[in-house]
């Protein structure tokens, strides 16, 4: 199922950097995309995602979104299971989904996976803490709020994917949120990449929130 070559995109339509964003995520391996807030990051990866899976040649049997939260180090001591802590790491994922029409409920796998509601999830939503020892096969991993990743934490994820994937990598450099932003990973392995005959890095720059929000993101310190 190839994507729509018009400008229309699950309804969306795209401005001409959302095309060339999302060109990249059905064209190559690895697709890294730099862009402030509002500007559609998010939900064109999820899209995308729903179209490379649901076309059966890719061989692709289902989307990883995975996160960082930034409390690691107290996450293991909040209430509740891996589902519970992570939930409020996951409103962009929702938000996505339900910009594209799908209903979380039948998309999302859960932790409690006894209603037939759940039979025909697509979507597995986790944060790296808890992909240590994983092997990602053939999947659409989409890594969010990436500029919130340490080196180390990017290093432990991408060196457990296969080729088999496709990677989706969003952030925004200029919207760190670590205790100390020197560490993030985002912008090293930007450059890390850049030049991959299979990679490509995108740049939005529109914010569809409007001009408050776009005003808010151009203080800079």
């Amino acid at each position: 199922m190839p994507r729509p070559k018009d400008n229309m995109f699950f309804g969306l339509e795209l401005t001409d950097e959302q095309e060339v964003y999302v060109d990249s995520v059905f064209d190559n391996l690895f697709t890294i995309c730099n862009a402030k807030a509002g500007t559609g990051k998010t939900t064109l990866a999820i899209a995308s995602a729903r179209l490379l899976i649901a076309d059966k040649r890719n061989d692709l049997d289902g989307l990883l979104y995975t996160f960082n939260p930034v409390e690691e180090g107290t996450l293991g001591y909040t209430d509740g299971g891996v589902e519970k802590k992570e939930s409020k790491y996951i409103s962009p994922l929702l938000d996505a989904l339900s910009a594209i029409n799908e209903d979380s409920r039948f998309a999302l796998k859960r932790e409690t996976n006894n209603d037939m509601i759940n039979e025909n999830t697509w979507v597995e939503a986790n944060s790296h803490v808890f992909l240590r020892g994983t092997n990602i096969v053939n999947k659409v991993v989409v890594i969010d709020e990436s500029q919130n990743f340490t080196k180390g934490d990017l290093k432990k994820l991408l060196t457990r994917i296969h080729d088999s994937c496709r990677v989706i990598m969003i952030g925004h450099d200029g919207q760190i949120d670590l205790k100390n932003p020197s560490k993030s990973g985002f912008t090293p392995y930007i450059e890390h990449f850049e030049g991959e005959d299979y990679v490509k890095v995108c740049t939005l720059t529109h914010n569809f929130r409007g001009k408050l929000a776009q005003k808010a993101d151009d203080l800079v310190w």
